[in-house]
């Protein structure tokens, strides 16, 4: 009994390059079982609630309208069936197909589902609002850990949703009701503005590099689009400086036997990112032709949508939906040129010494050490311009260095690779002016301007090519298959190099590595996650007691810089190197929404009523436990006991700033959602809740734990029986195959990691630079 399928179009209509790339067609493949169970959960969420007392008609539309009638159980199975890749999925599946049956429904749910009447049993779908209700509780605290599995997956998944969907006129119902007011209304205005002078002065427009560069951004000379006819991309590549030859297919399907193109080049670079930037950079100004593949788009400054979830599938690595198997960490990392250093948040945190220290001395690294690392460290920050003034705070920081001055906690701005006067709180979606020296605004400009280097997006490397060196038993690397959409089917490429450099990131690298045939037992292990919990408090706009917020009077919580202001009070910098660093993320209503417990759908649409007043800080582990990467999808991670202890730590005082600040109320993301009115307790009560609060269970799955930061996964050393890249970033198996990107690190660092790999990855490119000139010498 299955639906006919539900077609629905994500992403922008205009099919160019420079737009991200063409859109994209989804289908809805679950079943109508699946559908119906899947409804009643997310109006068992998101229901519609009846009010009367409330004078705005955004809020009262907002409390009315109920999951289902805002069209999100649709497109929840579109993202199921297509975009999410989790390993566990088919489980979720099934657990919805049982709950629409009334034998299912029993088995998971209990004496919930019995009835008076015949047959005496009721399915999930027909049990009342308050039973569904009571029964996704208990499911949050189960004790058996696949239940809670499925309901924090499905509570996450329809929050998402519900507020990230976006009708024809890029608006969300929920946005006015929780003072929201979607992408930032300066870059509406912009674009709006934009668009008009487009259509009045389009042949100034277009004769005028001025104007093509503000309009498209800066890469837009040096990108390739390999979508159109192979004659003519090679025509574009030997207009580059590239050697291309256009091959005739041996075979109907594409493989590695008959490559469509082979383009000839010194080095191709795998990913665009902090890494793989930085190495494409510093070749292509020494002046040797450089090919930048990557697997994501090109989104063009003025062609952002700083719309949540557009951006997310667009710009993310699996569209923002990647978790660990067990959904106990949510792993953001960025999929697009620039990679992550497109969607970071800014901070820009020099290689702390301990670390220094202990890759250097413990893991026996000179490099990390050398002069050589420390010009990095200074080229690095002076192309991105990192230093550490800010004009004006947003909502989170001021919260958070407010509540360390009271508390006499340390606090210090944070380096950030953006200007003094750069107050945006959509950084995470893309930087809307190039205020933010991201690679796309950096070292790929650099490539660009020298003539030397093309990028190639939406391209997916298969394979790095090697062939066996003579009379030795390593191979060497000759290149890279790729694989393009072409004409609706899969095209393979070959690039044909005299080295290859992977900085896919710490995600993605290891498995093309295997895929290569690279045999360490080291590649895939080792991932570290820099592990976050957060707690939140929340400052209405008129303050209840004496003690005055008129510092925070106009401010939004996702407005401002998303990153200015840390602590270091349980970092413990200077004996272990080993604790938690406290810090404020950048959440908009959908990451928001999912990540904030929830006992009710009456106190769901009640917390998110409060999203522009509510003020989150998190607390990240340098994590000494660790996971390994099974998959591109699969990513099994454990945590230690040390380092819930560090997070738990870093919780506790996370409260208590809040509380200093002058919060309200604060709380956790525990599911058990205990709050506390800071202004009506007494002080006894108020240092019990904080030790009860934070000392909480983290890897049970009650509290929901993220990462931004990957790293480790195909670690730098000195053995190669315990390590994949020697100091050059060389791999040990395959000579002139480079690693460029956080997958090298030794350990946890302990901090953001942008100007450590990118540090990591300059000194890598004199290596190859070195390579190069030798093989150059002997042409």
């Amino acid at each position: 009994n299955k639906e006919e399928p539900t077609v629905i179009e994500f992403g922008d209509d205009q099919k160019r390059l420079l737009c991200g790339g063409e859109t994209q067609l989804y289908l809805n493949s679950l079943s109508s079982r699946e559908m119906e169970s899947l409804t009643a959960i997310c109006d068992t969420f998101l229901p519609s609630i009846t009010v009367s007392d409330f004078n705005d008609d955004s809020v009262t539309m907002f409390y009315r309208s109920s999951a289902s009638m805002a069209g999100t159980p649709e497109q929840l199975g579109i993202l199921i069936s297509e975009r999410l890749k989790h390993p566990k999925k088919w489980l979720m599946r099934v657990t919805l197909w049982l709950l629409s049956t009334c034998m299912g429904s029993f088995i998971l749910c209990g004496r919930a589902t019995l009835s008076s009447r015949f047959p005496f049993f009721q399915s999930f779908p027909q049990l009342s609002q308050q039973k569904r209700e009571n029964l996704l509780l208990s499911w949050s605290l189960s004790y058996f850990y696949l239940i809670r599995m499925f309901f924090k997956s499905m509570k996450i998944l329809i929050c998402l949703v519900f507020f990230t969907q976006i009708d024809e006129k890029n608006q969300n119902l929920s946005w006015k009701a929780i003072d929201y007011c979607g992408p930032d209304p300066e870059f509406k205005s912009k674009q709006l503005n934009r668009s008009r002078d487009n259509k009045l002065h389009e042949k100034e427009v277009n004769n005028g590099d001025c104007e093509k560069e503000e309009s498209l951004g800066p890469l837009y000379r040096g990108l390739v689009d390999l979508r159109l006819p192979r004659d003519i991309v090679a025509e574009n590549l030997q207009q580059y400086g590239f050697p291309v030859s256009v091959q005739r297919r041996k075979t109907k399907d594409a493989n590695l036997s008959s490559p469509s193109l082979i383009i000839q080049c010194d080095a191709v670079v795998v990913g665009s990112g902090s890494g793989g930037g930085v190495v494409a950079g510093v070749l292509a100004k020494a002046g040797y032709k450089v090919l930048v593949l990557e697997k994501g788009t090109y989104c063009a400054r003025s062609n952002l949508s700083l719309l949540e979830g557009p951006t997310m599938d667009q710009m993310y690595l699996s569209g923002g939906l990647l978790a660990t198997d067990d959904m106990g960490v949510i792993v953001l990392a960025g999929s697009t040129v620039g990679g992550g250093s497109a969607i970071k948040w800014a901070a820009s945190v020099q290689t702390p010494r301990h670390v220094i220290n202990e890759w250097s001395d413990q893991h026996g690294l000179e490099l990390f050490d050398s002069k050589l690392y420390k010009e990095a460290t200074t080229v690095v920050c002076h192309k991105m311009g990192v230093q550490s003034e800010f004009e004006d705070e947003g909502f989170n920081n001021a919260i958070l260095r407010r509540g360390c001055e009271e508390l006499g906690y340390p606090v210090e701005n944070i380096p950030r690779n953006s200007t003094p006067d750069h107050y945006c709180g959509w950084c995470c979606l893309g930087c809307k002016d190039g205020r933010k020296k991201g690679t796309s605004e950096t070292w790929l400009v650099e490539l660009v301007d020298s003539g030397n280097g093309v990028i190639l997006p939406g391209c997916k490397a298969i394979k790095v090519l090697h062939k066996r060196k003579r009379g030795t038993a390593r191979t060497t690397a000759t290149g890279v298959a790729f694989e393009v959409e072409y004409k609706g089917t899969k095209d393979i490429c070959f690039v044909e190099s005299k080295v290859s450099i992977v900085a896919c990131g710490a995600i993605r690298t290891p498995t093309l590595l295997k895929k290569s045939g690279l045999k360490s037992a080291n590649i895939g292990k080792n991932l570290h996650l820099h592990p976050v919990t957060m707690a939140w408090g929340y400052f209405p706009d008129t303050p209840v007691s004496s003690t005055s917020t008129a510092w925070l009077e106009g401010k939004k919580s996702y407005e401002g810089g998303i990153m200015t202001a840390m602590s270091t009070v349980v970092s413990n910098f200077n004996k272990s190197g080993y604790g938690a660093l406290i810090q404020t993320p950048g959440l908009h209503p959908g990451m928001f929404s999912s990540l904030m417990p929830c006992v009710s759908g009456t106190d769901m649409k009640n917390r998110m009523c409060r999203f522009s007043r509510t003020a989150h800080i998190f607390a990240l582990a340098r994590d000494k436990g660790s996971g390994i990467l099974n998959s591109p999808h699969s990513i099994s991670y454990n945590m230690e006991p040390i380092d819930e202890e560090h997070l738990q730590k870093g919780l506790e005082k996370v409260l208590r700033i809040l509380a200093a600040a002058g919060a309200e109320e604060i709380g956790t993301h525990h599911s058990k959602d205990k709050t506390i009115n800071v202004k009506k307790v007494s002080s006894h009560e108020f240092e019990r809740f904080v030790k009860v609060e934070s000392s909480r269970p983290l890897r049970d799955l009650s509290t929901q734990i993220c990462s931004a930061h990957q790293m480790g996964s195909c670690r730098m050393g000195i053995d190669p029986k315990r390590s994949v890249v020697n100091q050059m970033g060389e791999t040990w198996e395959v000579e002139g195959l480079y690693v460029a990107d956080t997958s090298v690190f030794p350990t946890a660092l302990g901090v953001n990691p942008m100007v450590t790999v990118q540090a990591i990855a300059y000194c890598t490119a004199q290596s190859v630079l070195q390579v190069l000139w030798r093989k150059k010498s002997r042409c």
